[in-house]
């Protein structure tokens, strides 16, 4: 996506921050009003965010797909995850954080499974029990109180360790919504991350296996092998699911031409994109426009 057509969602843009964020810095971000930002534009997150519904309840589409949140429910997108709002209540309240990558590259000491990462990507809300909800303010509120209180010496020691905790609490209570794999440090591991990496973060998508593959310095055949043997699905499949992602947005959420959006995705022709629409969504680039939105427009709020 253009930068006209979204925000860019890092941690240096204090336009999306400036009236979201209690405090923020190039690492973390502490949420609490974005009901209050008035943010009509898609935001293509950068960071990481862990958000929780504190009160009333709202809805918000997430890579075009429209998620409900109520009270108790947490939101966590990995980077390059587009965010628009959808319906909020009026008493709605939420609070949590954004984290840089580079940030959590330091502090996940737990190995990234590939499980956790696709299950979070298909249910990025979930419901949380009493419980869970209880550490999850407990954490929040220490992490608040560190970053901004008084300077002490260790503070980032201190909010490293807080993070790393919460994360360790995390994962624990993933096992409730998805049965995780004891985690491996195999090098097909790494060149998978490594794939979904140069995938998920690249726009527009280049749609070859061996475009990737060469990225990589691998065969497109061990590439796909590879992708078949962690999640059931080859290269080429996940390929085709992420640029029809991208497709998918630039349809509903813009209003460029048909012309415009084949050049800007790097389809060669008009023909040849709406051939690759009609295969994986079932209809013409200009029949799935025309659907509209069926739980109404991304800039309405309550």
């Amino acid at each position: 996506m253009q930068d006209k057509d979204v925000i860019i969602g890092h941690l240096n843009n204090t336009n999306v921050l400036e009236n979201a964020a209690i405090y923020y810095d190039e690492r973390i971000a502490v949420i609490e009003n974005i009901q209050n930002t008035n943010i009509t534009q898609p935001i293509w997150m950068k960071a990481t965010s862990v958000i929780m519904c504190r009160k009333g309840k709202g809805s918000i589409y997430i890579d075009n797909t429209l998620y409900n949140i109520n009270e108790n429910d947490i939101l966590l997108c990995r980077p390059n995850t587009i965010l628009e709002h959808g319906l909020v209540s009026i008493d709605f309240e939420c609070y949590g954080f954004l984290l840089s990558p580079q940030y959590i590259g330091q502090l996940f000491l737990i190995p990234s499974g590939w499980d956790a990462a696709l299950f979070l990507k298909d249910n990025p809300v979930l419901s949380l029990n009493e419980k869970e909800t209880q550490t999850f303010r407990q954490y929040y509120e220490l992490i608040r109180n560190k970053l901004t209180g008084a300077p002490q010496i260790h503070k980032k020691e201190l909010i490293d360790a807080l993070l790393q905790a919460f994360i360790y609490e995390f994962h624990d209570s993933l096992e409730r919504f998805v049965k995780l794999k004891q985690p491996s440090y195999s090098s097909a591991e790494t060149l998978f991350k490594s794939f979904m990496n140069l995938l998920t973060s690249s726009y527009p998508k280049e749609r070859t296996v061996l475009f990737y593959a060469d990225k990589l310095c691998v065969t497109p055949k061990y590439l796909s092998h590879i992708c078949k043997t962690i999640t059931q699905h080859t290269a080429s499949e996940l390929i085709n699911h992420y640029v029809i992602q991208d497709v998918k947005y630039i349809l509903k959420r813009t209003d460029k031409s048909i012309k415009e959006i084949t050049n800007e995705l790097n389809f060669p022709n008009i023909s040849f994109f709406g051939k690759y629409t009609k295969r994986h969504l079932g209809m013409s680039p200009k029949q799935y426009r025309e659907q509209g939105f069926p739980n109404g427009t991304p800039s309405q709020k309550l």
